[in-house]
């Protein structure tokens, strides 16, 4: 009997309050500086583009927009652990992208750690420049990390 497996998809759906004790968790697991709940908490106060992306019901990422005046910034984009090298940054990406052009966003900016190459190389393979070097931006273990700005005109 040959079995064919389905392959995984990440379904996206809008971020709820209730979500956010499952957000910490895959913050703390992916970042030595992680957001907390006073962060995500403000973002879904404040209107911003809120999403998940859940696999078979499970929770395995995230992402937070804030637009204004045909901009994009990128606040926040994490995947989970156990779910990462298996595209689901890309899809994660991806749907902010289309959610930033339905909202007829022109541009969209982003930070991210030089030391951060996998999300370096993801951002540059679907469209983004870097443009400029914020110093001194994140928190470090060895003091601070600068900050590689990253652009995408829409």
């Amino acid at each position: 009997m040959n079995a064919l497996l389905k392959p995984l998809e990440m379904a996206f759906r809008p971020m709820r309050l209730a979500d956010i004790d499952a957000l910490i968790k895959i913050e703390r697991a992916s970042y030595p500086y992680p957001w907390t709940l006073g962060n995500f908490r403000d973002c879904l106060d404040s209107g911003y583009s809120c999403w998940v992306g859940e696999i078979d019901g499970a929770l395995a990422g995230y992402w937070i927009l804030m637009m204004a005046a045909g901009e994009g910034h990128i606040l926040n984009c994490c995947v989970a652990p156990a779910w990462q090298g298996r595209g689901f940054g890309r899809a994660l990406v991806e749907n902010l992208i289309d959610t930033a052009r339905h909202h007829v966003t022109e541009a969209l900016y982003l930070e991210v750690r030089p030391s951060n190459t996998r999300a370096v190389t993801l951002y540059q393979h679907l469209g983004f420049d870097g443009i400029a070097l914020r110093r001194n931006y994140y928190p470090a273990d060895q003091g601070r990390e600068d900050a590689l700005v990253m652009r995408m005109l829409l």
